[in-house]
């Protein structure tokens, strides 16, 4: 049930006793899952009441809660290069579950598009994923919070895409990229990670030039890091993000994942298709149309680009060409192989025009190498679809009622995603939430 900034004030108040609540002010917004209020009170103090909308927005609340318990001593300890939210109470709702209320933390929203290269905030916002994704998977799992592998995340991808293709809406030339970027395995081979999975400009704060806090973890899981870079490559500008991607990789202690950013860009291209579901599925014809435009406008602009990871063949003067993934197509690339070792033991054929000769590797045909290939603020809809792989909190199986539910991993279907693959033209800001405007409580005495 939606709730006005007086109605979440009044939750406030009720949570946190003595709090006197003089004024509303930004943060103010209400999403499919959460309403959000900031508040002032007499002493000064800024808080933010954040109130679930319905049964699976609250699970995931009790989830965030219980991760932040968990988060707020490694920040503390210097673990984390951010501060997080501290809830300070609770207030219980009529429908079930609970408002949480916590303090403002310091800073203003991220401004990604202006963003600018080398050392300072972009580093930062590169150590600060690394630093997300080298927490245990402990952490989360124990929190209740879904697990995910890699295969686990890449059927429910196919999945989704599966779902998208069945609305007739998404042209035939991008399933196809997708699909073939789903189906190469040398892309899902990835050690998953705790990831934040909400990550945008409004939940990253910046205070004194440096990245100082994440918000809103209710979206956190154990899955694929490339999800939390996915908003970075659609909307950052393109000279920052070597110094994203090299803060992280230094960051990172294992060995860097090669096919990171080809996964973050198929993210932030499929989160077009959530947002197109998200349309279908409440019945919202102007959030159809909007992503039917977008997919068509992402479909004309990657027409000519190659498919979603894939790399040249790597030419050595005096070798024959190579292939940096060739144990991922080991049959085809053996026969060449075998190929080219029978040709080098064989005595050297004479030349005859006209002729390949033995041992050549055939060129690649175009058509081999020439296949195709939101912003607002809030937690996630539900969007499983039927056959695709459940999450239980700290497993890979199937969920139980009740338990502290993630949406798919990704950005969050009710969610109009970011420019993705960084060819749409950006979506104006909607900033009018965030003024500064003040708004005097009236006491009149109703209270939750």
């Amino acid at each position: 049930m939606p709730r006005s900034p007086l109605a979440l004030a009044a939750l406030a108040t009720a949570a946190v006793p003595g709090l006197d609540v003089v004024a509303t002010q930004s943060p103010q917004y209400t999403t499919a899952d959460f309403a959000v209020a900031g508040l002032l009170d007499s002493g000064g103090r800024r808080w933010v009441v954040r109130c679930p909308l319905h049964p699976a927005a609250g699970a995931s609340l009790e989830g965030e809660v219980a991760l932040l318990e968990r988060l707020a001593p490694l920040t503390e300890a210097g673990a984390l290069p951010f501060d997080v939210p501290r809830p300070e109470g609770f207030a219980p709702l009529t429908e079930g579950g609970r408002a949480m209320v916590y303090r403002q933390l310091p800073g203003r929203r991220l401004d990604l598009e202006h963003l600018g290269a080398g050392p300072g905030l972009a580093a930062d916002l590169g150590r600060a994923l690394a630093a997300i994704h080298e927490l245990p998977t402990a952490l989360v799992a124990d929190a209740g919070l879904p697990v995910y592998d890699a295969e686990a995340y890449r059927l429910r991808r196919l999945t989704e895409v599966d779902e998208a293709a069945r609305t007739g809406h998404v042209p035939p030339a991008l399933l196809q990229r997708w699909e073939r970027a789903l189906e190469d395995v040398a892309l899902w081979r990835f050690r998953a990670t705790p990831v934040h999975g909400d990550l945008t400009e409004e939940h990253v704060l910046v205070a004194g030039g440096e990245l100082a806090a994440v918000l809103s973890w209710s979206e956190a899981h154990v899955g694929d890091p490339a999800e939390d870079l996915a908003w970075i490559l659609a909307t950052a500008p393109a000279e920052c993000l070597d110094t994203v991607e090299e803060a992280y990789a230094l960051a990172r202690a294992e060995h860097a994942d090669s096919h990171l950013m080809d996964r973050a860009l198929l993210v932030s291209e499929l989160a077009l298709a959530r947002w197109l579901l998200h349309g279908v599925r409440s019945g919202e014809e102007a959030v159809v149309r909007d992503a039917v435009a977008m997919l068509a406008t992402l479909a004309r602009q990657t027409a000519d680009e190659p498919p979603i990871g894939f790399r040249e063949p790597v030419v050595v003067d005096g070798r024959e060409a190579s292939w940096s993934d060739a144990d991922d197509d080991a049959e085809g690339y053996a026969g060449v192989e075998d190929g080219l070792a029978e040709a080098s033991a064989a005595p050297p054929p004479v030349p005859d025009a006209g002729l390949p000769e033995a041992g050549a590797v055939p060129e690649q045909s175009a058509s081999d190498q020439d296949a195709p290939r939101p912003t607002d603020r809030g937690d996630a809809e539900p969007a499983d679809a039927a056959g695709s792989p459940e999450a239980t909190p700290g497993t890979d199986g199937t969920g139980e009622p009740g338990a502290a539910a993630v949406t798919d991993a990704g950005a969050p279907s009710g969610t109009r995603p970011a420019d993705a693959g960084r060819t749409l033209p950006r979506g104006a800001d909607d900033d009018a939430d965030r003024t500064e405007e003040f708004t005097a409580i009236e006491d009149t005495g109703d209270r939750p």
